[in-house]
């Protein structure tokens, strides 16, 4: 997690179709995770992505990092934490932490994700927001 206040802390319930046969959240549930709670980051520092995107602005992933450290199951209350942790002109960096949301949290994942900013479609600088 970044070395700031600037953590937000997004709630989540593991679905039944997250999912495997052995019960646990899918590898590929994470992502889905990482990307609603960096949305939540961004509507918390008062940046809506819609209408970032209505402006002709979008956040491209060019790289994604997970690291599984235990299992979620389902029906699990979850926390993804998320930081940005680096922001150069025309990229951003976020980093996430999967705990359960409970009294003493458990880490059940960690990742990051880096970002490249594109204008209709161009690589272009972050928007001043």
């Amino acid at each position: 997690m970044p070395h700031s206040a600037d953590v937000h802390a997004f709630p989540l319930r593991v679905r039944y179709a997250e999912t495997d046969a052995a019960g646990l959240a899918h590898h590929g549930s994470y992502l889905p995770w990482f990307e609603a709670a960096r949305v939540e980051w961004l509507r918390a520092h008062g940046i809506v992505y819609a209408e970032l995107e209505r402006e002709g602005y979008h956040l491209a992933v060019v790289e994604a990092f997970i690291r599984y450290v235990a299992p979620a199951r389902f029906d699990d209350a979850l926390l993804v934490r998320t930081g940005l942790v680096d922001m150069r002109s025309r990229e951003a960096t976020f980093v996430y932490e999967v705990v359960t949301d409970t009294a003493h949290p458990r880490q059940l994942a960690n990742g990051r994700t880096r970002h490249i900013c594109l204008f209709r479609g161009q690589v272009a600088k972050l928007p001043e927001a």
